[in-house]
């Protein structure tokens, strides 16, 4: 089993084992709350949906702010501590290659799954601090398996699976629980039709069913009330990569940008999704609007997004026959690229090609084979555009 294949593997099936998390409501009916547990207190539900919804929007001044209120409140709930990391977790789902949150995202989970696990040690039937359990560590095999940490991955994955699992046969919770089952059933079927040779490893855990995962997914998004957003950011990226459904794709995060204009992850993704339906003047727009967010310095806005935002523009222009605004935008691009470190990334990659086949149209020759041999040095031998380079050198007599 090749390297790339053990990491694919154990990313998925860490995102898969995230189980519950915390996120904007929406409009659901509110669950009464027979068992006395927080998460189901119809008034503070109505208040962690406000402060919820300003860290969505990387409002995170004013989420934490209410969170704080909660934390001197319940003390000794889990719940304050794991919605103060879940605002450092979008801190970090903006740039996963960044990690200046790492230690604070991990301290405030430690808390939160300690609080839990002295909750659920005098009372191992409550639902509650499962569901705690399950959320903390899953997110906590999230981060581990980013950063190629495969052994507490594995371990956080585990616990994750376990509390999930033990967290189940409280009605209420169930909306919230779906997801991880939803997450598991896709990935425990996607992992073996891509990945033949983890078969084997598969056959370990239970038998999923993706359509069925594709269906709870879209539960979730319409009735969860924690996990809704949730639920939707994994759609979309179903939709626009592995179900080959572009629009719905669009239509969700249209509204997650609409819902959320100031956060840049939405925005962006918002802006590719225009792009991908050949909607390129709408895309553009949104596309400007990113790289004058990252100039004035907004938060959250940076060279991952702007890497995003000038390809989309450079595309527009080449295909609209404006080399000159084209170049200008494949270089920022190119220069996006390398801030952030994204040097294997395709856009980084088809955009030097473009410039060199920009310069090798203005008899720029040797400028050129400049941009060719980056492609070169940064595209693995087999990547399509490693070869378009080499073809191109080749019939062009680079």
């Amino acid at each position: 089993m090749s390297k790339q294949i053990r990491i694919a593997v154990l990313s998925l099936m860490m995102i898969a084992l995230a189980g519950p998390v915390l996120s904007q409501a929406g409009d659901p009916v509110v669950p009464s709350n027979p068992s006395g547990y927080l998460l189901l207190d119809k008034g503070l539900q109505y208040r962690i949906t406000k402060a919820i919804n300003s860290m969505y929007n990387f409002d995170f001044a004013t989420a934490e702010r209410d969170f704080t209120v909660i934390m001197y409140q319940y003390p000794d709930h889990p719940l304050p501590d794991f919605l103060m990391a879940l605002g450092y977790w979008w801190r970090i789902e903006v740039d996963v290659t960044n990690t200046r949150y790492d230690n604070i995202f991990i301290q405030y989970l430690d808390r939160a799954n300690e609080k839990a696990e002295r909750i659920f040690d005098e009372d191992p039937k409550n639902k509650e601090a499962a569901f705690f359990l399950a959320a903390g560590y899953g997110f906590q095999g999230r981060l581990y398996s980013e950063r190629k940490s495969w052994t507490k991955a594995a371990w956080a994955g585990k616990n994750a699976l376990k509390y999930m699992e033990l967290s189940r046969g409280e009605e209420e919770f169930n909306p919230e629980l779906l997801l991880g089952d939803a997450l598991f059933n896709y990935f425990s079927v996607w992992i073996p039709e891509n990945y033949p040779l983890l078969k084997p490893v598969m056959a370990l855990f239970p038998k999923g069913n993706k359509a069925l995962g594709l269906q709870q997914l879209e539960t979730v998004a319409s009735n969860a009330f924690y996990t809704r957003v949730e639920a939707q950011y994994f759609l979309f990226r179903l939709y626009a990569s592995e179900e080959k459904r572009p629009y719905d794709a669009l239509r969700i995060s249209e509204y997650l940008h609409g819902k959320f204009p100031n956060n840049p992850y939405f925005h962006r993704s918002y802006a590719r999704h225009l792009y991908a339906v050949g909607q390129w003047t709408e895309s553009v727009e949104q596309s400007f609007q990113i790289l004058d967010r990252i100039e004035k310095g907004q938060f959250g806005y940076e060279s991952n997004s702007g890497r995003y935002a000038a390809f989309y523009i450079a595309e527009y222009y080449y295909r609209v026959g404006d080399r000159a605004m084209a170049k200008q935008y494949y270089l920022k691009t190119v220069a996006y690229g390398e801030e952030s470190e994204s040097q294997e990334s395709g856009y980084y990659l088809h955009s030097l090609i473009q410039l060199g086949k920009i310069e090798t149209a203005a008899k720029n020759k040797a400028q050129a084979r400049k941009y060719f041999d980056r492609v070169k040095k940064y595209a693995k031998r087999k990547h399509p555009a490693h070869k378009e380079a080499r073809d191109f050198i080749k019939k062009n007599k680079l």
